[in-house]
């Protein structure tokens, strides 16, 4: 399936976040940190700062793996039935990782998707524009 979006001889939404790569040039500098985006890329100076990717992935991811291990959890209970303890040794760390390691992709896909979308802020047209229709 063929992205209407995609130019020639950039990768897939998938292996862009995966990677990191600017949606301009495909050089792998989108991130500045672990899940902290660059102001700008190093390779070719598209401005990552002009995005606004907010809390939607973090909120997304926290829900989604939230109501994962939950049902590993109450799975595991109701098999084996092991102390509380265990029940806290295994998942916050388990939840803490899946969280981690997936915010710095999910925030990168929605950032290059938003890019290559040519997504813009929401503007109210002028009277003019309203006259026209």
């Amino acid at each position: 399936m063929d992205d209407p979006h995609l130019e020639k001889g950039q990768s897939g939404l998938v292996q862009a976040a995966l990677f990191g790569e600017c949606p301009a040039c495909g050089a792998r500098t989108l991130f500045d940190g672990w899940v902290r985006f660059a102001p700008r890329c190093r390779a070719c100076g598209h401005d990552f700062a002009s995005y606004n990717v907010g809390d939607g992935p973090a909120a997304f991811l926290i829900l989604v793996i939230g109501a994962i291990v939950c049902a590993l959890a109450l799975v595991l209970q109701v098999q084996a039935s092991p102390p509380f303890w265990v029940h806290i040794l295994l998942w916050v760390p388990i939840t803490s990782a899946l969280v981690l390691l997936s915010l710095r992709v999910s925030k990168a896909a929605m950032l290059i998707h938003e890019a290559r979308a040519e997504v813009r802020e929401g503007r109210i047209a002028d009277h003019d524009e309203k006259d026209e229709r």
